[in-house]
């Protein structure tokens, strides 16, 4: 059993892989700063915190915040009953104290203001962000401060635009970027968000329209739609900002003159509907266009918008505004792969007598694009090809890679009447020569229509594929494991092999990609095993349902790779002929 030293050495190791992406975003503050787990160990620090407390990253990762830094004003290690950021930290909430008492790494005490309040660190569960900076007169004794309900502007400040680079940042659907950002400003700042975007065709869409009532948000859909479009000279706030103009506050007043465009309009009925009294719009941009603008409105709190709010509403729209094009740019590069990828893997081809399904996934965080694939197409004599292979990568160059593979091996099998492994062995030659491809694997097939019987016959060659899976009307299932030779791109010129068997009638043959069974900190084996099983126990579903429900059972959690994935099955005895 590891001892308390091996734990604690454990827990500062798990931190270090946290601490280099948070210390890039807490440089950003410019006042020290750290963020602490649930349990209130520290996971990061930025160098302005490090040089104040004369300690470094080592001193502090890993340790208990409050056991490592927190004294009274006689620099006494201070209970923690009476510390009020450790109340603060426990109740989650945000709060700050103007008066309170650090250990520096030299022993000596230091005086400092802090902020506490809850940080989002993404998939390690929440934090906590504490600001500081010293105080350079502070009484020498004295009760602690307790913390108020109302912090420091500038305090304040750090801590929502720290908050809104994490959240903002670490996602890239536009949706869901548009919620953080509406849950970042309201209520903290205002009681009414709106957001208005301008589409890619130049059209203005009022996207967001939220109304914080109590602790609810309401959004307020009869009020969203699309706006006029945007004047070009109009002095009016809301247009300047969609130009990308400036930042303005503007009140009900603004819009009471005679409005010159439709968007005067719009706004006129925007502040008659919510009450709002005060509102600060500012422009969201992108490093490349405008993209909208941001409306916080205030109609429950009294105190308006003044100018010297304008700067954080900028510094929250510019934020915004690299989130929303980092995801639109994403959104684009991912419907731009998808619509290749459709028109790379071919349509089945309907074969009388046998059933055929093909199904792709990509992999989760590529670009929808890569280099497995599938194919199927009759051959000249009758029979039926079918091929499922893997180009090494996942990227638009595998995927142009795979298509330069299937559209040849479809010229030679056509072309040259000659067994599976003779065809493979001319096309890894050709592919040295001729293309860009370095590495694939393959399964080459062909299916000779059926005999008097009813029967059809298999014969394949493998190129460094996993094996074909065939499974019997019965769910007896066994892997192909003849005709096996190397990979594609070696330029070994070994002789390749063929291998031939029968297809009992109602049987299954499944040809997929290594996506479908390798997973890290798992064996081959293991995912062979667990694909056989799955099959065999599935053999009695219609070929559909077969195909979708074995790639949820089977494809690995968390599996990274892409799956190609073809089936096919002969008709079962007495069963009318099927087609594709």
């Amino acid at each position: 059993m590891a001892g308390p030293e091996h734990t604690e050495t454990a827990a500062r190791r798990s931190v270090a892989v946290l601490d280099t992406s948070l210390t890039r975003r807490l440089d950003a503050i410019g006042t020290g700063a750290y963020v602490v787990d649930e349990e209130g160990r520290i996971l990061a620090a930025n160098t302005r915190a490090r040089a104040v407390l004369a300690r470094s990253t080592e001193d502090l990762l890993g340790h208990d915040a409050h056991d490592l830094l927190h004294r009274d004003a006689h620099g006494q290690p201070l209970p923690r009953t009476r510390c009020g950021m450790r109340q603060a930290f426990h109740a989650g909430r945000t709060a700050q104290a103007e008066v309170d008492y650090f250990a520096r790494g030299d022993g000596s005490l230091l005086p400092i203001s802090w902020l506490i309040t809850p940080y989002d660190i993404g998939d390690d569960g929440p934090g906590t962000l504490v600001l500081f900076h010293t105080v350079e007169h502070a009484p020498e004794t004295g009760p602690q401060q307790e913390p108020t309900s109302r912090p420091l502007p500038e305090l304040e400040r750090l801590a929502l635009l720290a908050d809104a680079t994490t959240r903002l940042t670490s996602t890239l659907d536009v949706d869901e970027a548009l919620e953080r950002l509406v849950s970042l400003v309201v209520p903290r700042l205002a009681d009414w968000v709106i957001v208005d975007l301008i589409t890619e065709h130049d059209e203005v869409w009022r996207t967001e329209v939220v109304h914080a009532d109590g602790g609810t948000l309401v959004r307020r859909d009869d009020l969203q739609g699309p706006m006029p479009p945007v004047p070009e000279a109009s002095p009016m706030p809301l247009s300047r900002a969609l130009r990308g103009v400036a930042s303005t506050v503007a009140g009900p007043g603004t819009y009471q003159r005679e409005p010159d465009s439709g968007i005067a309009v719009e706004q006129r009925r925007l502040f008659d509907i919510t009450g709002m009294h005060s509102a600060a719009i500012a422009p969201i941009r992108s490093t490349r266009a405008v993209l909208g603008a941001l409306t916080l409105g205030r109609a429950e709190d009294p105190v308006p918008f003044t100018p010297a709010d304008l700067p954080l509403v900028e510094d929250i729209a510019r934020r915004a505004g690299l989130a929303l094009d980092n995801a639109r740019l994403y959104q684009r590069q991912r419907k731009v792969a998808e619509t290749m990828q459709n028109h790379l893997l071919p349509q089945m081809p309907g074969v009388p007598g046998l059933q055929m399904t093909v199904r792709y996934l990509p992999a989760p965080d590529a670009s929808q694009v890569g280099g497995d694939w599938y194919d199927a197409f009759p051959m000249s004599d009758g029979s039926t090809a079918l091929a499922v292979g893997d180009v090494v990568g996942h990227d638009l160059e595998a995927a142009a890679g795979m298509a330069q593979v299937r559209n040849m091996l479809r010229a030679y099998a056509w072309s040259q009447h000659e067994p599976p492994s003779r065809i493979v062995t001319r096309l890894d030659e050709a592919l040295q020569h001729i293309t860009d491809v370095d590495m694939a694997t393959m399964i080459f097939a062909r299916i000779d229509a059926a005999d008097d019987d009813g029967q059809r016959q298999l014969s394949w060659t493998n190129a460094g594929h996993p094996p074909p899976l065939l499974i019997s009307r019965d769910g007896l299932a066994r892997y192909l494991t003849d005709g096996h030779g190397i990979l594609l791109g070696t330029g070994a010129g070994t002789l390749r092999a063929d291998a031939t068997t029968l297809l009992p009638p109602g049987s299954t043959l499944v040809l997929y990609t290594d996506g479908l069974i390798e997973a890290p900190g798992h064996s081959l084996d293991e995912g062979l095993n667990r694909l056989r099983r799955h099959a065999a126990a599935l053999a009695h579903r219609p070929l559909s349902s077969f195909t979708d429900h074995l790639l949820r059972r089977v494809r690995p959690a968390g599996n990274e790779d892409d799956v190609a994935l073809l089936a096919l099955r002969t008709p079962a005895p007495g069963a009318p002929p099927a087609g594709r």
